[in-house]
């Protein structure tokens, strides 16, 4: 389950910070609401994940996957849109993303 609760904090953290944004600086009463409580859920979901998964293999996912994911859809929704130096980056993040889940004796496989 440890894996699925990270999926669902990093879906949550992802819709949080795309709130954050749209929040305005937190003028926007809607957004700031959904984006206080998509960060509630995501650290919520991410304590579970603590009980079955290394602090720091969790942690590299949930942060990896939230970079990768809020560059790629605000890119879409807010047009912008990372240079060469941001996508080499994030290409290393997801390589790291992938050695560890794929390699690191400290992940359940």
């Amino acid at each position: 389950m440890g894996y699925w609760y990270l999926a669902i904090a990093i879906a949550a953290e992802v819709i949080a910070t795309l709130a954050l944004k749209a929040s305005n600086g937190f003028a926007n009463a809607t957004f700031s609401a959904i984006c206080v409580i998509g960060y509630v859920i995501s650290f919520y979901f991410l304590s579970l994940v603590l009980k079955t998964v290394s602090i720091g293999i969790a942690y590299a996912i949930w942060a990896g996957m939230g970079i990768l994911l809020i560059t790629s859809i605000s890119a879409v929704m807010y047009k912008q849109i990372p240079d060469l130096a941001a996508f080499i980056g994030m290409f290393l993040i997801l390589a790291g993303v992938v050695v560890i889940n794929v390699f690191s004796k400290t992940v359940s496989h």
